[in-house]
């Protein structure tokens, strides 16, 4: 999988997922670095085809009313040393990967990893 680590998360997370096998682009790598626009990294995901790691609240306000990004993992911790950080992603790492086969936004707190869908199906 892909992913864009955004600005206010550690460019740990960007190496660590790397160091997985996965595609990883962290903001600070942006022309704009950590002032690139929520709407430049709504463009940028979805013309990479890129999964959205981000604390920002703003995005999931994004994602539950326009369903952009399409995929967002939104970390729900609070502030976490970097260790504590990767400790966590290494234990619900693999949860997080299985919930995207199924769900376009996954939530990972410090005690608990949910899936859901924000889009309305028809059904």
């Amino acid at each position: 999988m892909k992913f864009l680590v955004d600005a206010q998360l550690p460019p740990l997370l960007k190496s660590w997922l790397i160091e997985r096998g996965h595609d990883c682009v962290h903001a600070l790598d942006l022309p704009q670095k950590d002032r690139t626009t929520d709407d430049e990294i709504i463009r940028i995901v979805a013309e990479q085809g890129l999964i959205l790691i981000s604390k920002d609240t703003d995005f999931l306000k994004l994602k539950l009313l326009l369903n952009k990004p399409e995929k967002l993992l939104l970390i729900t911790t609070g502030n976490l040393r970097n260790a504590d950080l990767a400790a966590l992603f290494e234990s619900n790492f693999e949860s997080v990967m299985r919930l995207f086969q199924t769900f376009e936004l996954v939530e990972l707190g410090n005690s608990f990893v949910i899936g859901r869908n924000t889009t309305n199906t028809g059904t």
